[in-house]
């Protein structure tokens, strides 16, 4: 990997300073990703509804939809939500605080100023208290400088997560961020089905549960916090977890099983203040992935891949 920049790409990111607006964005984001939701065909494991880390923020796929293609970007640089169409026209909704019902009849209301009208379900997903959006006048923070220190994060744990994608051959997910976790994940498939998954997710319909996990899974991802975990973390599992998964040896010292969560955890600050950050979480990546493929049995010699390199096609 190219040199580490500097101390500021892994900027200090404490959850208990920004939770109002780190819960506030989270509702944000659930907003403009269901309307992915309410107009695209369903990809495998919900992977159309999906965000991705872009130069300034978190964007939409390109959304082609009653004659019209556009697409809704987060800009936490200028802290501008932009709303644009192939046709060069745009819509802008200034992020700054206010009530996520203001923000919702915002949204809705610019997009049918670019002549683009869209339903969606009103209640949000994977929490576990929830207000309707266009009733929310509880969730209202918005601060600017956490919200750009969660965009840096995303970007150098987006870089790492794709360099360690290419060790890969089987089936593999985009890097992409989940609205309603709110967390930026990876995930690679054995590519064996799953047992029927027991779904339970607050607010969530069981029916997607189950079509995410229908096959086995190594998964990780970045989780700026919140409930029991009031800290950023990484965080790896498998599903299903396989019988010794939980005991396995994961590297670094810092890393460790939640029986709660039934996943391996790394404090965001363990990566943020080692020597080599991205060497830090690489090999927390690399560790539990191993984990789970060995105590699950994979065939790792058919879906494994020397990491790739720039510039030159992998040997076959």
């Amino acid at each position: 990997m190219p040199p580490e920049p500097n101390a500021e790409s892994w900027p200090d990111l404490p959850y208990a300073a920004w939770k109002d607006s780190c819960a506030t964005l989270q509702l944000w984001t659930q907003i403009v990703g269901k309307i992915s939701v309410s107009t695209l065909p369903w990809l495998n494991h919900s992977w159309h509804s999906t965000l991705h880390v872009t130069a300034r923020g978190l964007s939409t796929p390109l959304i082609s939809a009653g004659g019209r293609d556009f697409q809704i970007e987060f800009d936490f640089i200028g802290h501008v939500l932009w709303l644009r169409t192939s046709g060069g026209d745009y819509r802008q909704v200034m992020l700054q605080p206010m009530p996520v019902a203001e923000f919702y009849a915002l949204v809705l209301h610019e997009l049918s100023e670019l002549g683009i009208h869209v339903r969606i379900r009103k209640m949000p997903n994977e929490i576990p208290e929830v207000i309707p959006f266009d009733q929310d006048s509880t969730h209202m923070s918005y601060d600017r400088d956490f919200a750009n220190r969660f965009f840096r994060v995303l970007l150098r744990s987006h870089e790492v997560f794709s360099y360690f994608r290419t060790g890969f051959l089987g089936k593999a997910s985009p890097v992409h961020f989940f609205w309603g976790g709110f967390d930026l994940a990876v995930t690679r498939f054995s590519g064996r089905r799953a047992p029927r998954h027991p779904g339970g997710f607050p607010h969530l319909p069981d029916a997607i549960t189950r079509e995410a996990y229908s096959h086995e899974v190594s998964s990780a991802g970045f989780w700026p916090g919140g409930g029991p975990i009031d800290y950023a973390a990484y965080y790896s599992y498998a599903y299903p977890a396989p019988e010794g998964f939980a005991q396995a040896d994961v590297r670094p010292a810092q890393a460790f099983f939640d029986g709660t969560f039934g996943e391996f955890l790394l404090p965001y600050d363990a990566v943020r203040t080692a020597p080599d950050p991205r060497r830090t979480l690489l090999e927390f990546l690399q560790s539990t992935y191993v984990a789970a493929a060995e105590t699950g049995k994979w065939n790792r010699g058919e879906l494994e891949a020397p990491l790739g390199e720039v510039g030159r096609p992998r040997p076959v």
